[in-house]
């Protein structure tokens, strides 16, 4: 037996058990050549790599926010370029990307990337534009009762993806915060990369919060790992900081809970280039999607998507709050993230609540938590979170 080749695996469902597992040969070992992407839609699940045990990790991107944590040399470069390989080969998402390194990381991708913005003025106008698609795309819901956005060629999904969110201009931050508050339910989604995933660096607001996939590469110091994958992630075995491969990492996601070891695939210039030219023609696009799109301040609570009781919706607060509760997911938003999404008072926002439970139409997940109803949600108050709270993989609460 080689060493360092036992892991120890927790039952989540037991305590008094575990599973022991040894792995024999590392498919870790050397470079993991990348087997092409056969994926034509952003609601098939991307694989990023293989696990210890030799099987492709598969990730879902619709609906979700990523971050992408590590330091130089860590492989953080490559793993975003099998995301983008995936994005790229589907006829459903359109990309729009953020590279303040003057385009370096993401140019060879520009055949593929509908906008690419390479300076702060450039990355706050992208964002900007971002709240308003989402906005737009919150209104023709709400016309024709949707409660989500489900990407076609014609109606695609957007994703931003930036190389180095820590760079981004406050400005933009700002715009940041709102997509990933409010882009779930419109498929509007963020992937962020960065060398510094703390608070600071990634905004003073709710972004690094929101991000559904956590994926950390190697960091120098233990408590990085806290930083990217969330808070307690480090006592509960997740330990970015033995990495030692390049491209090896650590997935927190609603798919991925326990601490395994990953190693990305090996995607070379020449496949890329390859790759590129192969999907650059007939991708969807987004018509409007310049500067010359109407502006929407950070955060602006004008985003429609209230269910109309009259055959009409109100742009303001209550249809940012539906907006927010649509796309809140299983284990819902908190009262505290809906009071700064909508800038309601407490007691007018618990108003709105109660109406909307009694129409049927939202559910309180747990004290100070709530989401819409939707198919295959269980319409009664009260019903307990699928987790602890206290410490959920991929949330920190700061």
């Amino acid at each position: 037996m080689r060493r360092g080749s036992v892991r120890v695996i927790p039952d989540l469902a037991r305590a008094d058990r575990f599973t022991l597992r040894v792995i024999e040969k590392d498919p870790h070992a050397t470079p993991i050549e990348w087997p092409e992407t056969t994926n034509t839609s952003i609601t098939q699940p991307a694989d990023l790599g293989l696990s210890e045990d030799g099987l492709p990790v598969g990730i879902l991107f619709l609906r979700r926010h990523a971050l992408i944590g590590g330091t130089t040399g860590s492989g953080k470069s490559g793993v975003v370029n099998i995301i983008l390989a995936a994005l790229a080969a589907c006829r459903d998402v359109v990309i729009w990307g953020v590279d303040l390194k003057g385009g370096m990381e993401l140019q060879p991708w520009t055949s593929c990337i509908q906008r690419l913005a390479t300076t702060p003025q450039q990355a706050t106008e992208l964002f900007r534009d971002a709240v308003t698609e989402l906005n737009r795309r919150a209104a023709q819901m709400a016309e024709t009762g949707k409660r989500s956005w489900d990407p076609t060629p014609n109606e695609p999904a957007l994703v931003i993806v930036v190389d180095e969110y820590a760079e981004m201009p406050d400005e933009a931050h700002g715009y940041a915060d709102s997509v990933a508050r409010l882009g779930r339910a419109v498929a509007v989604g963020l992937i962020a990369a960065t060398q510094r995933p703390s608070q600071d660096a990634m905004g003073k607001g709710a972004v690094r919060s929101q991000m559904d996939i956590r994926i950390c590469l190697r960091v120098r110091e233990r408590r990085e790992v806290d930083l990217i994958l969330g808070q307690g992630s480090f006592n509960a075995g997740w330990h970015g900081h033995s990495l030692t491969q390049p491209g090896a990492f650590l997935i927190s996601s609603p798919e991925h809970t326990v601490p395994e070891r990953h190693r990305a695939y090996l995607l070379t210039d020449e496949q890329i280039a390859r790759h590129a030219a192969q999907h650059a023609h007939g991708r969807p696009e987004l018509s409007a999607s310049g500067p010359d799109m109407p502006q929407t301040a950070p955060g602006s609570p004008q985003t429609a998507g209230y269910p109309p009781a009259r055959g009409h919706y109100h742009d303001g607060p209550e249809t940012a709050l539906w907006v927010a509760l649509a796309g809140a997911g299983p284990d819902g938003i908190s009262v505290g993230e809906l009071l700064a999404v909508t800038g309601m008072a407490r007691p007018t926002l618990y108003r709105h609540l109660q109406a909307h439970v009694r129409a049927g139409r939202v559910v309180q997940v747990t004290r100070g938590y709530w989401r819409a109803t939707g198919p295959g949600t269980p319409n009664r108050p009260g019903m307990p979170p699928r987790r602890d709270r206290r410490h959920p993989p991929g949330r920190d609460g700061q």
